[in-house]
């Protein structure tokens, strides 16, 4: 226990800062008027829960198990929201605060719902031809940026190819709306902003995410087998879709999957380049949402999470079978 004068002290720190944090977060989230001098609950309220998570970490350090603690906190913030939904998708009220009773009512109303599977539809066909364009665009991005690195304007090239990764989405939708209405006034194209505007807006800030993604592969792979292919007589093209590509392709993989799943969560810039003729199913959502939440949504994204999981868990098989295959293969030679 000579670590324990260190772990009082670390606890001590997490305390203040705990205490300190959430008093200034619950100071910034009360409204203007709120007396907070005699609004004694919100000081012990503050108290109680730095309390406890100080408490609790300190167990945890003395016990050796701050990593599983850890793990418990991080998977516990990405999976009970997701928990949450899923049981009131078998809600039988429309109130999300109100348990009336488990029901599958708004399942079988969902299968009558043309509105909900026509944006579905839409956005599924978007996404799909997002990511592959993007993944397409990504890959001839990363590859001559990784391979052909001395030309003029390399630095300059790289930079904007993930440029979209640290712009706003705002700016980036704003951007790409003047572009869509600029094309209409000079080119007379496009009449109507529809799904073909929705599909180039998100190839282009997906197309970033694929490059960088891509790139990362490129630059781990051997480049001496490419090189004895070009020694044995095969030309670049041939070396490219022999060679690299297969393996590359659990990077295309990820790539692909991150591009889809990006195009079909966006609403922001799908809201500035289209307009009210093509709604997609985040779209759909949002303008729901604003009305009142709506049960059968919560019914389609906890199929929308099964199919999601399903095809991820998938692809995760096959990219570790992928990856175990061309470690045991480097190995051989």
């Amino acid at each position: 226990m000579n670590d324990l004068p260190v772990i009082l002290r670390s606890s001590v720190i997490v305390f203040i800062s705990l205490l300190l944090g959430s008093l200034v977060l619950s100071i910034l989230i009360s409204s203007a008027g709120l007396n907070l001098l005699s609004n004694m609950s919100l000081y012990v309220n503050c108290l109680i829960f730095s309390f406890i998570v100080t408490v609790i970490v300190t167990l945890s350090l003395i016990f050796r198990c701050l990593k599983g603690l850890i793990l418990l906190v991080v998977f516990s913030f990405l999976y009970i929201p997701m928990i949450i939904l899923i049981v009131y998708s078998f809600n039988s009220s429309r109130l999300v605060t109100v348990w009336a009773e488990f029901s599958t009512k708004w399942y079988f109303e969902l299968m009558h719902n043309e509105e909900l599977f026509k944006a579905v539809g839409l956005s599924l066909a978007i996404a799909a031809c997002a990511a592959t364009f993007a993944t397409i665009l990504g890959t001839l991005a990363s590859y001559a940026v990784v391979r052909f690195k001395r030309f003029k304007g390399a630095n300059l090239f790289s930079f904007m190819t993930t440029a979209p990764l640290v712009m706003p989405d705002i700016i980036t939708g704003l951007a790409l709306l003047l572009l869509f209405v600029g094309m209409g006034q000079i080119l007379g194209w496009p009449k109507d902003r529809g799904a073909i505007t929705i599909w180039m807006a998100h190839t282009t800030f997906c197309m970033a995410y694929v490059t960088v993604v891509i790139s990362a592969r490129l630059r781990e792979l051997d480049k001496s087998i490419e090189e004895a292919a070009l020694d044995l007589g095969a030309n670049p093209l041939k070396v490219f879709f022999i060679i690299t590509l297969p393996m590359i392709a659990p990077a295309l993989v990820s790539g692909w999957l991150l591009a889809f799943t990006l195009s079909l969560d966006d609403v922001v810039i799908a809201n500035f380049v289209t307009g009210p003729g093509a709604m997609t199913l985040p779209k759909l959502i949002f303008a729901k949402v604003k009305l009142g939440v709506d049960p059968q949504v919560n019914a389609l994204a906890t199929i929308i999470l099964l199919i999601v999981g399903i095809i991820g868990f998938i692809s995760w098989l096959w990219m570790r079978q992928a990856e175990r295959r061309r470690i045991n293969e480097s190995r051989m030679h």
